[in-house]
């Protein structure tokens, strides 16, 4: 029996290790965090990713979860609504089959499909890989030290699996063109399953309401030419640096920009997406984010991590070895993830705008938007799931 170890407990790891478990691997995942995330904004599942939750057996959960927006009004810069419409109008969904939960349900339903059948190492994340033609050697953080015969990277955009195994996140960072800070902020505009997206050029802001709790989702971004590397880590620069890019704005710009403020639970990055010629190196591999990061701007990071950690599992539990394994995960995965990272184009995004005609163009055909295709963006189900 093959030994797997699993960084990341978010949504492909254990998506990953559920396939692997039941194709009779010995599998072990590594999670930085003290526990499963909980809480977390709204995430989509649609197309094929469907038909992995529904083979797992926990689409019914999911669509219990389900939360159901019904409308993004679209407002102007002084806070004039442009025009309120359906969510499947705009990220080309089918609403009667996507599902809609908040992430931290997914990540609950997905681990208490494999914790009682996988091991999970909390509060702990590798700390040095080496490899030999007969495994890979790990220590932890925490010290402890272990072999395994394959070691696969499910720890998002940032991954440090990567890190170790490829080299710097800079040589596969495709920035797209936009930071974003999101937070945690009181319901005060009494928002319910709804979304409210304000902008002009180059800025806006959104408020979220997963729901009709006492609190929601706010969102600012901005265009920024270069990514403001010194204010990755540090939280205070963040704060100043999304202040400063809004000061003098209207609506409730000046009220989210307090809330951001104040949030405990600040979470700040830029746009971007991993773009990698391999998503493999001897023992090493990378499923969801970390292999394929294809930023929000697409909708569709969610059903890529699901579907990679299925097609991934499928090929080692059907190869002949793991670099057959690898190649075979590789040339059936990359035309459907490649496919869905075209989705964000060059970054000028639909919802936020850049310029002054870029915001002109979008508002006139969110007025004409008032059909919801019936199939959704083929994009989402250009990959037939196979079966193993």
């Amino acid at each position: 029996m093959s030994r797997v170890l699993i960084s990341g407990a978010s949504i492909a790891g254990p998506t990953l290790a559920y396939w692997l478990r039941r194709y009779g691997f010995d599998v072990t995942v590594v999670e930085k965090a003290g526990t499963i995330r909980g809480g977390g904004y709204p995430i989509d599942v649609r197309g094929t990713a469907l038909e992995v939750v529904r083979r797992m057996g926990v689409l019914p959960e999911l669509r219990k979860a389900h939360i159901d927006t019904q409308r993004i009004t679209f407002l102007n810069p002084d806070g004039g609504v442009i025009t309120s419409v359906k969510p499947d109008v705009v990220i080309g969904g089918i609403g009667n089959e996507d599902v809609e939960v908040r992430r931290g349900d997914l990540t609950e339903i997905l681990y208490a499909t494999v914790r009682d059948d996988v091991e999970f190492r909390f509060d702990d994340s590798i700390a040095t890989l080496d490899q030999s033609p007969y495994g890979v050697d790990v220590t932890f953080r925490s010290g402890a030290h272990g072999t395994f015969d394959l070691v696969v990277g499910a720890d998002g955009l940032h991954s440090n699996t990567r890190r170790l195994a490829f080299g710097p996140e800079t040589q596969f960072h495709r920035y797209l063109g936009h930071c974003f800070a999101g937070f945690t902020m009181p319901n005060d505009q009494g928002l319910s399953h709804e979304a409210v997206l304000w902008s002009r050029p180059g800025r806006g802001a959104a408020v979220y309401a997963a729901g009709d709790g006492p609190y929601v989702h706010g969102f600012l971004t901005f265009a920024e030419a270069e990514p403001p590397y010194d204010a990755f880590r540090d939280p205070d620069a963040q704060r100043e640096l999304v202040a400063s890019i809004f000061a003098g704005d209207g609506w409730e710009v000046p009220r989210m920009v307090a809330a951001m403020r104040a949030a405990g639970d600040l979470f700040f990055d830029v746009v971007s997406q991993i773009r990698m010629p391999r998503w493999s190196t001897g023992r090493v591999a990378l499923v969801g984010d970390a292999a394929h990061a294809p930023s929000f701007l697409t909708g569709q990071g969610t059903s890529l991590g699901l579907v990679g950690a299925y097609m991934l599992a499928g090929a080692l539990a059907t190869s002949e070895g793991h670099e057959t394994a690898f190649a075979a995960y590789e040339n059936s995965t990359r035309p459907f993830v490649e496919a869905n990272q075209n989705l964000a184009g060059d970054g000028s995004s639909v919802l936020f705008p850049r310029t002054e005609e870029a915001m002109a163009k979008r508002n006139e055909m969110l007025r004409g938007l008032d059909v919801i295709p019936a199939d959704g963006r083929p994009e989402h189900s250009a990959l037939i799931l196979p079966s193993f």
